[in-house]
């Protein structure tokens, strides 16, 4: 889903809509801010009942954890802001992609995180309504990367990189996400009692991203209400799906 949204970069002339990128990014957002809740928050809730903790003490711990951790590493990489999708003067080209992939390698670790854990959760429980919630996140993760990767590619092309390689910078931006997907299942395949705070990990991180980046760069105040209908189609969307279907 991130290399098809990575595509569009074909679709585009190098000025790409501001109203198309502020609407993508508002869905994204409105996705993980449903997916933090219905898919990672609460099951953490459930499953730390399930082991006799108090359902607040990981939901709140892990996630305070998440955003402390991407705090961290926006402190130990202060350049790897949104901003720094766009070439700066001095820069060189090897050090540019650098800063881009892991920039991205940063913002969709949880992402990989939430699904991973939750199919854990699933196949652990032997449940087949937490498979469907978890297949529910998969898709929701899949659709929120479809303006994720667009949102990475034209703003590449934009600034005068060629199509092709926007397009593969684009699309290898997904590749971290089942890497820590994997990695998480690993993890909680060891040790059951990192379920809850994995999953609101998971969750807190999310919440961060989405504060802190895709919010502010959706630019909700410009532009009438793309952008803020844009968040609500996206949070309502993978309500529906979590909810329905889980």
């Amino acid at each position: 889903m991130t290399a098809l949204g990575a595509c569009v970069v074909f679709l585009f002339r190098r000025q790409s809509s501001p109203g198309l990128h502020r609407v993508m990014l508002g869905f994204a957002a409105g996705v993980m801010l449903a997916a933090s809740v219905w898919s990672l928050l609460i099951p953490s809730i459930e499953k730390a009942r399930e082991l006799h903790l108090a359902g607040w003490l990981p939901a709140a711990g892990g996630s305070a954890l998440g955003i402390a951790f991407l705090l961290a590493m926006d402190a130990l990489l202060p350049h790897l802001a949104p901003e720094s999708f766009h070439w700066r003067e001095g820069q060189t080209s090897r050090r540019r992609t650098l800063m881009l992939v892991l920039a991205v390698t940063l913002h969709n670790i949880p992402e990989g995180m939430a699904v991973g854990v939750s199919f854990a959760l699933a196949a652990q429980a032997e449940d087949p309504a937490l498979l469907t919630a978890a297949v529910a996140l998969a898709l929701g993760i899949g659709v929120q990367n479809f303006p994720e990767g667009a949102a990475i590619a034209l703003p590449l092309r934009q600034e005068g990189m060629s199509r092709r390689r926007a397009f593969a910078l684009g699309a290898l931006s997904g590749v971290v996400e089942p890497v820590f997907g994997l990695l998480t299942v690993l993890a909680v395949g060891s040790v059951q009692a990192l379920m809850p705070w994995l999953l609101s990990f998971a969750a807190g991180a999310m919440l961060y991203v989405v504060v802190e980046e895709l919010i502010p760069e959706a630019n909700l105040s410009q532009g009438g209400h793309t952008g803020t209908l844009g968040v609500m189609t996206g949070f309502l969307m993978m309500m529906i799906l979590d909810v329905a279907l889980g």
